[in-house]
């Protein structure tokens, strides 16, 4: 009884939170094109908007440790669902994404995640999606801000092992800006493909930045380590038996 509960919680919950998405798009549109900032602000809103309601709503209350980037750095993230993203997104000043190109497409999400300055590539072809993240920064047409990459290029569920692309070890180099390790639990309460949420504490930890001049092999190493070891007692912290380590 209490599982089918808190199920039919967290689909009361999933579906207000993306019908909010409407409102705050359509209220924040004017000054989101005329600024950047309006955009900025918008994601603000909806993502605080999230946060807020999960607290109350579902029992997943959500927690930001370290200090949080500011300036020109790159998270580079642990992702295991879409609330990291949302608790990312609503710390950052400017956060801005390394995003799969079929997202340009989604209603509303594409625009925005345009206007405050993500950088489309086409996931499936990892060579090319390389290259053109490296002409996005060479050319100098990237915006301002935190920019965020997930180094496996995909979400991965608590306890599966996924090794780190060598992407982000080409933007290291490429952008010459510090790279703040980011890790996260939110799996453990916010499953990849299910309705069903579980009330908890989610967190996201930023660690301390990686300066840049390190071997690309040596700093790949280095993020992987901080990420995974960072998660890894974050998710037992929750709860989560670790699997395969």
């Amino acid at each position: 009884m209490g599982y089918a509960f808190q199920w039919l919680r967290s689909l009361i919950f999933t579906a207000q939170a993306y019908a909010m998405m409407v409102p705050m798009a359509v209220v924040f549109l004017p000054w989101a094109m005329v600024s950047r900032k309006g955009a900025w602000a918008a994601v603000h809103a909806w993502t605080s908007w999230v946060r807020w309601t999960a607290s109350w709503m579902i029992g997943l209350k959500s927690e930001i440790r370290g200090p949080i980037p500011e300036g020109e750095v790159m998270i580079a993230a642990k992702h295991q669902s879409f609330f990291d993203i949302i608790l990312i997104c609503n710390v950052l000043p400017r956060p801005k994404f390394i995003m799969k190109k079929q997202l340009v497409w989604a209603p509303i999400l594409g625009w925005y995640a345009l206007r405050i300055g993500c950088v489309p590539v086409d996931r499936g072809r990892r060579g090319a999606a390389i290259k053109a993240m490296v002409e996005q920064v060479n050319s100098g047409k990237l915006e301002p801000g935190q920019l965020i990459i997930f180094p496996q290029g995909t979400r991965v569920a608590p306890g599966v092992k996924q090794d780190y692309k060598v992407g982000v070890a080409v933007l290291y180099q490429e952008l010459g800006a510090p790279v703040v390790p980011a890790a996260c639990n939110v799996g453990v309460f916010w499953p990849r493909h299910a309705v069903y949420r579980k009330p908890g504490l989610a967190v996201v930890e930023f660690g301390p930045p990686i300066e840049p001049g390190m071997p690309l092999r040596d700093f790949l190493g280095r993020v992987e380590q901080v990420v995974e070891e960072r998660s890894d007692a974050l998710m037992a912290e929750a709860g989560f038996p670790q699997i395969g380590r």
